[in-house]
């Protein structure tokens, strides 16, 4: 089981990288694009969500491929 779980740490790894992009290049650069109103929709998926999720998701993938969570 914690093989497992050390595993899907690095499947978090890449789901928060692959998050990050998404956010960014798919999301916000069309948005920054067009201009107008769209540039507070583009800033916070830019300076909000894309840093909190990737980063998020990546230290959570970290911590149990390290093995944080083998006792739970």
């Amino acid at each position: 089981m914690n093989l497992i779980k050390r595993i899907l740490g690095i499947v978090w790894i890449g789901l928060g990288i692959g998050a990050g992009i998404y956010l960014i290049y798919f999301q916000a650069v069309p948005l920054w694009a067009k201009g107008g109103n769209d540039l507070v929709p583009a800033i916070i998926y830019t300076f909000v969500l894309a840093p909190l999720i990737s980063i998020g998701m990546s230290l959570f993938g970290f911590y149990s491929f390290q093995g944080e969570f083998d006792n739970i």
